[in-house]
Parts: C-alpha cells; sequence; structure tokens
C-alpha cells in the first residue's frame, strides 16, 4: 500500500500530517500489517531520496477501524515539542461520528471514568476511586441526522483509548460498525464510522498556527454529510 498525495495533508521539515484510512494501523502490532508511519517513511524517503533509515515518528494515533488526521513528527525537536502541547492540551481535535440513534439531548459534555483492559484491548466505564480509573471528558454537537442515525461533532477534552467509542456507546449512541462497543448490526464492517476531521494548533518550530481539515472517507453514509 502506498501513501497518495491526496492523503497529504500538511507537509514540512517538521510534520507530516496524513488523512489516514480506516483498517490501516498507525504503528506497527503483533499482526505486522503495513502501518500508516511505514507509509510515511516510504514516501519521505522516495519524494526526497534519503540514504538510511527515516525518522518519523507518530505523535497522534488513531484507532486501526477509524480514519482522519494523525500527526507524524519528522525531528526530534518537533516530536518533543508536540508532546508537550498534547500534555498542556494545545492541540485541538475535532471529530465526527455517525451513531445508533438520534441522542435527546443536542448538545452535551461527557465526563466518565474508564479503565483499560489490557489482556483484551477494551475498555469500559468504573468508578472515580477505582485505582487505575481516568477520567474522559468530551463535548458533542448532533449537526446530522440520517434516517435513525445521528451526526455528532465531538471535541475532546481528554486523550483516553477508544475514548469517544466507549462514551458513545455507554449514553446508548454506539457508533455505527463499532461492534466493539455495542453497535448490533447483520453488516460486518472492518471499520467503523469515526473520523478525525480536523486538528488546531500551534505549529512546534514556526510558531504560526496551523489548521487541518480531512475530507471524509468515500463511502455511502459519510456521502449524506459533505
Amino acid at each position: 500500500m502506498k501513501l497518495l498525495s491526496a492523503q497529504i495533508l500538511y507537509e514540512d521539515n517538521h510534520l507530516l500530517v496524513v488523512n489516514k484510512p480506516n483498517g490501516v494501523l498507525s504503528q506497527g502490532d503483533q499482526t505486522r500489517d503495513k502501518t500508516i508511519l511505514d507509509m510515511g517513511k516510504a514516501y519521505i524517503k522516495e519524494k526526497y531520496d534519503k540514504p538510511g533509515a527515516v525518522f518519523l515518528h507518530p505523535v497522534s494515533r488513531l484507532d486501526r477501524p477509524v480514519s482522519g488526521a494523525i500527526i507524524l513528527a519528522r525531528t526530534s525537536k518537533a516530536l518533543t515539542r508536540m508532546n508537550d502541547l498534547i500534555k498542556q492540551r494545545q492541540i485541538k481535535k475535532s471529530y465526527t461520528a455517525i451513531v445508533s440513534g438520534i441522542p435527546k439531548e443536542t448538545e452535551a459534555t461527557l465526563r466518565h471514568f474508564l479503565i483499560k483492559d489490557e489482556k483484551t484491548n477494551t475498555v469500559k466505564k468504573t468508578k472515580q476511586d477505582h485505582p487505575k480509573s481516568k477520567e474522559a471528558i468530551l463535548s458533542y454537537q448532533l449537526i446530522h441526522t440520517i434516517d435513525i442515525l445521528g451526526v455528532l461533532n465531538i471535541q475532546l477534552e481528554t486523550g483516553r483509548p477508544h475514548q469517544i467509542r466507549v462514551q458513545l456507546s455507554t449514553i446508548g449512541h454506539p457508533i455505527v460498525g463499532d461492534g466493539k462497543y455495542g453497535y448490533r448490526s447483520t453488516d460486518k464492517l472492518d471499520f467503523i464510522y469515526l473520523h478525525c476531521r480536523e486538528l488546531h494548533f500551534v505549529h512546534p518550530v514556526k510558531k504560526e498556527p496551523v489548521a487541518i481539515k480531512a475530507a471524509y472517507p468515500n463511502t455511502q453514509l459519510w456521502k449524506n454529510i459533505r
């Protein structure tokens, strides 16, 4: 699989931002399947005719079935500074999700405490006083409906694993296609309808504002909200 120029959302000497297709890993796992990181390294090596190993490291990550904007650092300086921006919550992320059912509240802030089971790679809601719980906060707005499905714009305040998937499932609106977190259908999809739509941050080196928007995948439901 080759990284296409149309998937490059932003590129300079410090950062590479890519529109990751659903079904592609952000970085390697036990499957050893090709990752967006592999594709990015191959792209840079070919474009700039770089000898030896290419430095490229993920700043942000997306679950395999999720699509959208993902940031890769091209230098160690950029990586360190971008990680600092994450810790300071200075990278603003906006997601779009298509969910089962239409939430009664058109706008809401969700706050839960989550715990991850490393053995099953799943996350679930738990009590605040659980010793391993981590707070997860997001806000959403209902921006569209497709028959009995709701389309939500989501802003993350925290960046917990599987956070959006678990929190929306917890309120009774799992993401379409997400059988792992409560979506029930006879359709067996290898992706879910969750997309990292926009990124906003101050460039770690140039100190200029960066605004990025990633096009939706070319599937039928997404076409309803283009």
